[in-house]
Parts: C-alpha cells; sequence; structure tokens
C-alpha cells in the first residue's frame, strides 16, 4: 500500500485527517511513524506558503512517497486578521492552547457580537511520489465567544462558536466536526485529486 506521510506530529491533526480520508487505500503516517525528524521552518506570509514549505522540506528528505502538509489558523477581522499564521504562537509559547485561547479572549473583552467574526482557515498541499503538487484551502466562518466551552477538539476549538449549530467546535461531536469544519473542506477537495491518484476513480 502506498504510503502518505503527513508532515506534522499533532496528534488531534492526524487523527482528523486519518478519519476524513479513511476511504482512501493509503497508509497515513505522522513524521513520528515515519521514522522522520525534521522541523521545516515556517517562513511564508500566509497559510498556504507555510504548507508548501512543510510539504516540501518533508518531501525532499524521504524522496518518493506522497506528502501532505498543512497550515491552519484562525483570524479574527476586527484584529486586523491575527492570530493568522501566528496562530499556534499567539501567547508566545507554541502549542499552548490554554494560553492562546485566554490571550484571545481578553483581547475581545468587551466587544459586542459584530467585533467577534472570526474564520478558521485551513490550507493544505500534497506532493505526489513525483514532485507535483496540488494546493487547496478552505475556511469556515463563526464567532469567538466570551468563554471556553465544550472538551473535545483542540486548539481554539473551546471559543469558536457556530451560531447555525448553537454550540462551539469543543461541544461538537467529531463525526460532525469533520463534516463541516476547515480542514474537512480542504480534504473533501483533495480526496477527490488523491482518488485520481491512488487509481481510485
Amino acid at each position: 500500500m502506498r504510503k502518505l506521510i503527513v508532515a506534522s506530529n499533532n496528534s488531534n491533526k492526524i487523527r482528523e485527517i486519518k478519519e476524513i480520508l479513511k476511504n482512501i487505500p493509503v497508509e497515513i503516517l505522522s513524521l513520528k511513524e515515519a521514522g522522520i525528524d525534521a522541523e521545516i521552518e515556517e517562513t511564508g506570509s500566509t497559510f498556504l506558503e507555510n504548507a508548501y514549505l512543510k510539504a516540501k522540506g518533508i518531501s525532499e528528505i524521504v524522496g518518493r512517497a506522497m506528502v501532505l502538509a498543512d497550515d491552519s489558523g484562525l483570524a479574527v477581522e476586527s484584529l486586523g486578521g491575527a492570530p493568522g499564521i501566528y496562530s499556534a504562537r499567539f501567547a508566545g509559547e507554541h502549542g499552548n492552547n490554554k494560553k492562546n485561547n485566554e490571550k484571545l479572549l481578553e483581547l475581545l473583552e468587551g466587544k459586542n457580537w459584530s467585533d467577534r467574526h472570526a474564520s478558521f482557515i485551513c490550507a493544505m498541499v500534497l506532493i505526489d511520489e513525483d514532485g507535483k503538487s496540488i494546493e487547496v484551502e478552505g475556511k469556515i466562518d463563526g464567532i469567538i465567544g466570551e468563554e471556553e466551552k465544550g472538551t473535545n477538539g483542540f486548539g481554539y476549538d473551546p471559543i469558536f462558536y457556530l451560531q447555525k449549530y448553537g454550540m462551539t467546535f469543543a461541544e461538537m461531536d467529531s463525526e460532525t466536526k469533520n463534516k463541516i469544519s476547515h480542514r474537512a473542506k480542504v480534504l473533501e477537495k483533495l480526496q477527490i485529486e488523491m482518488q485520481k491518484l491512488v487509481g481510485v476513480v
């Protein structure tokens, strides 16, 4: 079976990708599972640029293998698109979800709903065994709540509120989230291209 190496060791992200792409006949591996110890510097100014840098960097290390990389984050309109590409280290410490959420809530404290509009954005780049790249992007709009709610999900999920569903991403079951999220939208597009690559269609 062909391998798809995901340029990440984020267990939550890997789990979501494996779940959404479960019908594609490929073995999906994190960097750790593939035995790769590498940190690709994200010097891009957009989510798509950073996703490409990660995919290209890992692809050059592994040689002939499919590599998938994503860069995603939250953009709040009233904050000029922040935290944006700095979402994972918004509070200064990479991957500290609690501090990132607390900082964002503090910045929006006292703001009305019209100033709390936000979008979760995801960009993914797939590089196949021949070096061809496929780039896709997706987003979902919501509102930043006034407090953390829910224990599912990760990152900013506890404060990202979707009015249509009356709950945050972290209050949503994974099956529902994996149908509507920014990452789900991107993977849905990517799935079509992967089916062509592996000869499913």
